[in-house]
């Protein structure tokens, strides 16, 4: 019988789900959703594929939900509600505008340190090009917001349009909360106006709290442990608080997903039970990329992905196939290039760290490769695909 050989390798494809409402069964609609796609497009699916569900509708069945109020709350109980440091927040309004609010609402007084440039995300607040014709080094020059205006005017964000500087001045006072703001990048400055400080940073959160803490600030808290536990029955993350939080009204937040992995390890169980099939599973978040027009680094989420089945753990041990292609084997062509590439493939050891041959693949966690590739796919505004199957990824040259 003749054999054919495979002409396709890795395929990501959104699936269509019902609209995800709070206290739904999400792990029978994932799999339910990727049956009938299955069945309805005529694919089939294999040992290994990959079902990633996103973050908003796990969190969203899960209701795992706060007000600002309940931000407000926490905030008060945690700092004592008199003048807070709020340094090195995201510019986004999707993002940290409504937990501003929240914290607004809990103390008397903020004192709003910026980042600048940019955030630590990417969103300018001025161009670096500007701050060389002004003469201001931001490693070290601290800024009042009448010193940054001076120099720079109004700045609007390419994308929104929204000044983000007058934005958060707004929102805080219109909370009933004075408001003072400065630019710098080093954490310890904020300490010559408080010693309470709230870190809003997101993957360097760890060295700010450290040197605010050696420098003798009074009070350290990370959006990380502001709604770490619920206040009056809200929702909360454990690990993550605020972090991975969204608006979802004007005074509600969705919060990352609370404790995931039943729901993974569910959903791989079932389909296992369903169709005889191993398939890893994972909920992401962000993709770990970096926009080069806009120069935003996409990865808002703590992590990309905060549950997610064993075989996910790791990152590839791939050979790069030109290094074997002009190196190994510049020699041959056609059939004997694709067999001695493909033994190599076979033969290759466990662990390619440090190998030659191994040079140029992404030594990236599986889990931030697989959920940029699904973050990609599922997109973030009316595809209506939260579930995203990947099939072939685990697959190489040999298969």
């Amino acid at each position: 019988m003749e054999q054919y050989e495979r002409r396709v390798g890795t395929v990501s494809r959104g699936i269509r789900c019902p609209i995800i409402r709070e206290g739904d069964d999400l792990a029978k609609i994932v799999t339910d959703s990727v049956l009938e796609a299955a069945a309805c497009e005529g694919f089939t699916l294999h040992d290994r594929d990959v079902i990633a569900v996103t973050e908003s509708v796990v969190a969203r069945s899960q209701g795992n939900y706060c007000t600002v109020q309940d931000i407000a709350a926490d905030v008060k109980a945690k700092t004592g509600g008199g003048t807070v440091g709020v340094i090195f927040p995201i510019n986004s309004r999707n993002r940290f505008s409504i937990c501003l609010r929240g914290i607004a609402l809990g103390v008397k007084k903020v004192v709003l340190m910026l980042s600048y440039p940019s955030d630590e995300v990417g969103n300018e607040l001025v161009s670096i090009d500007r701050l060389d014709e002004a003469g201001i080094n931001p490693y070290s020059d601290v800024l009042s917001l009448a010193r940054y205006r001076e120099l720079f005017g109004e700045n609007r964000h390419p994308f929104t349009g929204v000044d983000y500087v007058a934005f958060y001045e707004d929102l805080v006072t219109a909370c009933g909360a004075e408001c003072e703001i400065i630019f710098a990048n080093q954490a310890k400055t904020i300490l010559d106006y408080t010693d309470v400080v709230i870190a809003c940073d997101i993957h360097t959160r760890f060295r700010t709290k450290r040197i605010l803490k050696a420098h003798g600030a009074k009070i350290v808290l990370g959006m990380d442990d502001i709604l770490n536990a619920p206040v009056d029955g809200s929702g909360f993350n454990s690990k993550y608080g605020l972090l991975g939080s969204n608006k979802a009204t004007e005074d509600r937040v969705k919060l990352f997903p609370e404790n995931a992995l039943p729901l993974v390890k569910t959903i791989q169980a079932n389909i296992l039970e369903a169709c005889g099939k191993h398939v890893e599973v994972m909920v992401y978040g962000d993709g770990a990329f970096k926009d080069p027009q806009g120069k935003i680094w996409e990865l808002a989420d703590p992590v990309v992905s905060p549950a997610f089945t064993e075989g996910l753990i790791g990152t590839p041990n791939e050979l790069k196939l030109k290094y074997l292609a002009d190196n190994d084997f510049a020699h041959l062509s056609g059939e004997a290039l694709k067999d001695a590439i493909s033994d190599s493939i076979r033969k290759k050891d466990k662990d390619l760290v440090g190998k030659m041959a191994s040079e140029g693949t992404t030594p990236r966690q599986l889990t931030d490769l697989i959920g940029s590739l699904c973050d990609l796919t599922s997109g973030s505004g009316d595809k209506g695909t939260p579930v995203v199957l990947v099939q072939g990824y685990f697959d190489n040259y040999t298969n």
